[in-house]
């Protein structure tokens, strides 16, 4: 333990603290977590673990998940610092996943739906054989079932280990959702921070819907590459969601603490349900802490008016001469 000049300095748990990346301010992390990753000070919306994407997008217990193990090889024998096949059994020991996309049947708000999360902690969400054959898997489910998809897409394109083999993918993917989408089973892809190559140009653009989180990287090559090539100065903004929205490539930008409810009503849009009845907007945490409390000072307010009003007023006394 070290020491200071007035004693015994304590020692402070690390990872208590995280500077925001987008605007840079420290946010203690356990607020952090309960706003589901996203900054306070600006909204900067952080990427999120599939897990947690799906406990807070899905009802409880609801997930079933398909495929889990399915495996990726090393057809190429690929070598780099660390070879293909024990990254992959690296990444697998540290993410407990056994790839970059989680699938299975699920119901968002009581409306039964197919979904496939990406998560970017493993490999950076790259696109390879496992990632293509799960959401090939997940749109003949959904043919069969006649279920709507939901897709959230969160990467850094293909995965160059596989070499074509991932590159093969982007069209896999395309064909199964026009299966899908000659068959008038509607598709949902939500865009999040961050959506980038292969994954951009294949199934994540191609949905019925386009959906996006704030402030999200959307697009196929990263804008610094763009800048370089291309030799120009890009407008404010380029490749975010909020850009995308208004060039009309992103149908509508979703808050994370929106998402649940809003996928609720476009479900109940393409499947025929109520969308009132779906969409029944949560209130927001911080909003709904200050109620009880502002209603609380309220009420001993009213209480104490009420009492002092009750009680009887003293005659001023008269002055002496």
């Amino acid at each position: 333990m070290a020491w200071t000049r007035f004693g015994k300095k304590k020692d402070m748990p690390g990872g208590l603290w995280i500077k925001c990346e987008s605007c840079g301010a420290m946010l203690f992390r356990k607020d952090f977590e309960q706003k589901n990753r996203v900054c306070s000070t600006c909204g900067y919306h952080f990427t999120l673990p599939a897990r947690e994407r799906i406990a807070i997008t899905v009802d409880p217990g609801s997930f079933d998940e398909m495929w889990k193990d399915l495996r990726a090889q090393d057809l190429l024998g690929f070598n780099d610092r660390v070879p293909y096949a024990e990254k992959l059994v690296q990444t697998k020991q540290k993410t407990g996943e056994s790839d970059a996309m989680v699938t299975g049947a699920a119901k968002i708000k009581g409306l039964a739906c197919a979904l496939g999360v990406m998560n970017f902690q493993f490999l950076g969400g790259s696109m390879g054989m496992v990632v293509g054959e799960k959401i090939a898997l997940l749109c003949e489910h959904a043919l069969k079932t006649r279920l709507p998809v939901v897709l959230f897409a969160c990467s850094g394109g293909a995965r160059m280990h596989e070499g074509a083999v991932s590159l093969m993918q982007m069209a896999k993917t395309c064909g199964a959702l026009q299966r899908l989408n000659a068959a008038r089973v509607p598709t949902i892809s939500v865009m999040t921070h961050p959506t980038t190559g292969g994954v951009t140009a294949s199934f994540a653009s191609v949905c019925d819907l386009l959906v996006a989180e704030p402030g999200a990287l959307i697009g196929f090559a990263g804008p610094r590459v763009i800048a370089t090539t291309i030799k120009k100065e890009l407008p404010k903004g380029f490749q975010r969601s909020e850009f995308l929205l208004e060039k009309g490539q992103v149908d509508r930008i979703v808050p994370r603490a929106q998402m649940r409810d809003e996928l609720a009503r476009l479900l109940a849009y393409a499947t025929g349900a109520d969308p009132v009845a779906a969409f029944k907007p949560q209130a927001v945490a911080a909003v709904a802490e200050a109620e009880p409390v502002a209603v609380a000072a309220g009420a001993a307010a009213g209480t104490v008016a009420g009492a002092d009003a009750d009680k009887p007023k003293k005659k001023p006394k008269a002055k002496k001469a």
